[in-house]
């Protein structure tokens, strides 16, 4: 399976079929887990992120993720969004300052929080704090986004904003996501692949699998069969 840069591929399927085990190993959050035993190769930039020897730290801003619930930290939303950075050592408040401004706009949130950054992150809705978070993974500039149900616990006017942010921002990053229903899969799909039990089932171009799927259980699960 190859992933397209700058485009949005779409992970989706029934709970328990592999999609957050997939994303977690991208930027190898499954080493926090009790995880026996790992077979195979994912290459960035002809690396394979695997092995041991790899700087996880430094991959894991190569490499974002946002989950499916925001996780604000206790802090303002300026430091909440430069966190980041000042744990990658900068301290230049001028430099900070561009930087989660340019996070921000980039989230469609700066409008919303410009006048207020000093707050609690905790003042913000659930729907500003999710972009809150994505603004904090695009401070670190990564090169691929990972997404795990991101609007899952979202209205869907807010769901709506959020899926045409990710719009804009495939044109300048990577994106993966395993969203929350596969009417959300099909709205965004350049890519996609239909995870089932553990195994990648199909991959391709989102036309030809929410269109023309050539596995009958790609269909079966589109058309509501089962899942």
């Amino acid at each position: 399976m190859e992933i397209e840069s700058r485009a949005i591929t779409v992970l989706f399927g029934p709970a328990g079929g592999g999609k957050s085990t997939f994303l977690r190993t991208l930027n190898r959050l499954n080493d926090l887990a009790d995880v026996k035993e790992i077979k195979g190769r994912v290459l960035f930039h002809q690396r394979n992120i695997l092995d041991p020897e790899e700087d996880v730290i430094t991959l894991r801003r190569k490499i974002g993720m946002v989950f499916s619930r925001p996780v604000p930290l206790p802090l303002s939303i300026f430091d909440n969004v430069a966190y980041g950075l000042v744990m990658a050592g900068e301290h230049n408040q001028a430099r900070l300052g561009e930087k989660v401004e340019k996070a921000l706009k980039q989230a469609f949130l700066w409008n919303e929080v410009h006048d207020r950054l000093n707050q609690s992150a905790f003042s913000l809705s659930g729907g500003q704090q999710q972009r809150m978070c994505l603004a904090r993974v695009l401070a670190l500039e990564p090169e691929v986004i990972l997404l795990d149900e991101p609007t899952s616990a979202l209205d869907p006017i807010v769901t709506s904003s959020i899926e045409d942010m990710l719009r804009e921002l495939k044109k300048e990053y990577t994106i993966l996501i395993a969203p929350h229903s596969v009417q959300q899969a099909a709205r965004l799909a350049d890519y996609a692949a239909f995870f089932l039990m553990g195994e990648l089932i199909e991959y391709g171009s989102g036309i030809e699998i929410f269109q023309v799927p050539k596995d009958q259980r790609t269909s079966d699960y589109i058309t509501g069969r089962f899942g």
